[in-house]
């Protein structure tokens, strides 16, 4: 087939499945494979194959890869990454376990904080010493430093990470640091607070250094792997990776800074849902996307994903805010739970069906699976409720066994509480469901906004399956299932724009500010971005934006304020102070409803970020003409409102036309997930192929 343009394929690694998506023209083929955890390079192979031998294409013909994965974040919940070292400020060795004092739960007398990834053995003080302005009080000692070289040594470090207090002020200490331990350790990697979090705030600058050092070995050993088999595999293009913060970047920075990747796979996948509410034109919509091993819920408000600067990691209490590993990185804000198609299923000791967080992953899998496997999963529970055929699964490339899930629910759940096998499925899926939307409920009260008149976008393997019943547990009207929904975050990569934020801590109060010095750090960060940027951007147009965080003085958190800059030379004008403090206040009173007057206010952090221009993607659509497609076949379902099976109609999706339309209860097959609609929905085909279920009115 001949093909004109650009040939891009991602690849996201998940927990239990890898997926792949090859866009070109306007043709796109997928495909999906069980992770393979010891060798992942071998998974992205085989689906890379299959996607390039469905469009008739070999290695040499993909323009760029665009990869994704879990597997940093993996390293960091497991404790599995490489052995490192902390050098900090004498006086500061026990900071990151000190952590700020705060308690996640402040009435538990036994309270479990996690403990540092650095043990309290290999944190090594240094004499030296920088204030809040960047002036040095103490030199740094380098016979010191030099002195610990042969304790490094045989502890076998292979990661240094180096976090001096005031270092995002005057980060030279810590280069002149990493320019003495390289020299005697040439093999250890080194990273620098001062280059990977910038920014005040010293428990959680110090703590994302040493989590981009431990996993840094591992990751940086990964990806040079990759990028060694590909090119033996005859792919000649250059390889991008997804960010945590919705952008896309070169090989050698996420080499450099791999913690800028732990949120990568969920990432792509809101991306995926903000480029379908554009295309639609919804402007208020939630995004779930559940896949193998978690969901992944976020809120998006006029096209864009919400987004933060922290994000915590390796929750000890699993998803209770303040109990995990802080991390300061640009990130897409979402809440994510351990409820995905191989989340697996016990009693608890009150007696209850639990699901989750642990999952049988894809290794042995589910029991269904037959890979030895003995424990119930979600995906048991929708093979015995009739939303999974066991002869068709992922396109008929798996055959599952259906007695399998019987007896694995049976002797975990059915039993112990004595129930039948139809119930013990129900029950199952039943609490993940409730699981899923009560996330959903806590994200959006969080935010302080209504999930209730949103949209629910829908897309990872799981999600088709349970989506209309976590829109009847919200009290959502509308649910849009897109084309490719079971590798929704691949696809959701070739959506991504390249980018990249740079950030700086530069204390300024708006009474006195240095314009001309802010302006100097400005373009600092701008030179930074662009660097990366460019080498990416293949020509297209780039966009920049820049951030300033200020607060009232005296207050605790600031609020992001865009920067005004003058479009000639993007530099701040004299009038910067006067714009500035018109726009905190502007953002201040939509958020609080108020200002203070006759309080300065102080600017503590600017943010910069340059990213290739996205497109505005919005095409009118026509309105098809409605009829009843074809059926394909019938299938026994569990409806969850009446606990009681029904016969369902199934289409084949691939063969529906825009305007099709059918009633619920239904099953729409297709190769990567099957979607589910209820007797309380309806399910019709927008001219863009989307498949958009809607709450019928009640008769």
């Amino acid at each position: 087939m001949d093909y004109t343009g650009e040939i891009r394929l991602a690849v996201d690694i998940g927990g239990t499945f890898t997926d792949a998506a090859l866009e070109v023209s306007e043709h796109q083929y997928t495909a999906k494979t069980l992770t393979t955890h010891n060798a992942p390079e071998r998974g992205i192979l085989t689906v890379f194959q299959q996607t390039l031998e469905a469009a008739s294409l070999t290695p040499q013909d993909v323009s760029l890869i665009i990869y994704g994965t879990t597997l940093a974040t993996n390293l960091l919940i497991e404790r599995k990454g490489s052995p490192a070292a902390l050098l900090t400020t004498e006086g500061f060795r026990d900071s990151i376990e000190i952590r700020n004092e705060s308690r996640y739960d402040q009435y538990d007398l036994s309270i479990d904080l996690p403990k540092p990834l650095v043990p309290r053995a290999l944190r090594f003080p240094v004499s030296e010493r920088m204030n809040a302005h960047g002036n040095i009080l103490l030199p740094l000692d380098e016979k010191g430093i030099e002195s610990l070289v042969p304790t490094l040594m045989s502890e076998e470090v292979q990661s240094i990470a180096v976090g001096y207090l005031h270092s995002y002020a005057n980060g030279a200490h810590e280069q002149r640091t990493r320019e003495i331990l390289l020299a005697n350790l040439p093999n250890v990697e080194i990273t620098l607070s001062s280059e990977v979090s910038p920014e005040l705030r010293e428990y959680e600058r110090i703590s994302t250094a040493c989590a981009n050092a431990y996993v840094l070995p591992l990751m940086s050993r990964h990806l040079r792997n990759l990028e060694k088999v590909l090119k033996e595999a005859d792919f000649q293009c250059p390889l991008f990776l997804m960010l945590s913060g919705g952008g896309i970047t070169t090989m050698e920075t996420a080499i450099r800074y791999p913690i800028r990747l732990v949120e990568s796979g969920p990432s792509g996948g809101a991306i995926f849902a903000s480029h379908i509410a554009r295309e639609l034109r919804l402007s208020d919509v939630v995004s779930y996307d559940m896949g193998g091993t978690t969901a992944k819920i976020c809120m998006i408000d006029d096209f864009e994903p919400q987004t933060a600067r922290t994000f915590e990691v390796a929750r000890v209490y699993r998803f209770m805010k303040g109990s995990g590993i802080p991390l300061r990185i640009p990130v897409i804000e979402m809440v994510e739970i351990g409820a995905g198609g191989g989340s697996l299923a016990h009693i608890d000791t009150m007696g209850r069906i639990a699901v989750g967080p642990h999952s049988s992953g894809s290794d042995p899998g589910p029991a269904c699976y037959g890979l030895g496997g003995n424990k119930p999963a979600v995906t048991d529970a929708d093979v015995v409720l009739g939303r999974i055929d066991p002869n068709n699964f992922a396109g008929g490339t798996m055959l599952l066994n259906r007695d399998n899930a019987v007896q694995a629910l049976k002797r975990e759940v059915g039993d112990p509480l004595n129930l039948n096998d139809t119930l013990s499925a129900l029950g199952v899926s039943e609490m993940v469901d409730e699981n899923m939307a009560n996330a959903a409920r806590m994200h959006a009260i969080e935010s302080g906004k209504e999930i209730e008149a949103r949209t629910l976008i829908a897309f990872g393997g799981a999600a088709p399956l349970h989506a209309v019943r976590m829109a009847e547990k919200l009290k959502i009207d509308r649910v849009v299932i897109p084309p490719g929904a079971g590798v929704g975050s691949a696809i959701g990569f070739l959506r991504a724009p390249v980018a990249y934020e740079v950030i700086r801590s530069r204390y300024q109060r708006l009474s006195s500010i240095d314009t001309s010095g802010v302006n100097t750090v400005l373009e600092e960060m701008r030179k930074e971005a662009f660097a990366v940027v460019e080498s990416g951007a293949g020509g297209k147009p780039l966009v920049e934006t820049r951030t300033a965080y200020m607060r009232y003085v005296g207050q605790g958190h600031e609020v992001g304020v865009e920067i005004p800059v003058r479009v000639t030379d993007k530099m701040l004008g004299e009038d910067a102070a006067q714009k500035l403090m018109e726009g905190f206040e502007r953002e201040y009173h939509r958020l609080y409803e108020r200002s203070i007057p006759n309080l300065d206010v102080e600017v503590l952090t600017w943010v910069l970020l340059v990213s290739t221009e996205r497109d505005l993607l919005y095409k009118p659509s026509e309105e098809p003409e409605v009829y009843e497609p074809q059926v394909m076949g019938k299938r026994v379902l569990m409806d969850t409102e009446t606990g009681q099976f029904i016969t369902a109609k199934v289409y084949d999706r691939t063969i529906l036309k825009p305007g099709a339309q059918m009633q619920g209860p239904a099953v729409l097959l297709e190769k990567d997930t099957a979607t589910v609609v209820s007797v309380r929905f309806q399910a019709t085909v927008h001219s863009f192929g989307y498949i958009i279920l809607t709450r019928r009115e009640e008769e």
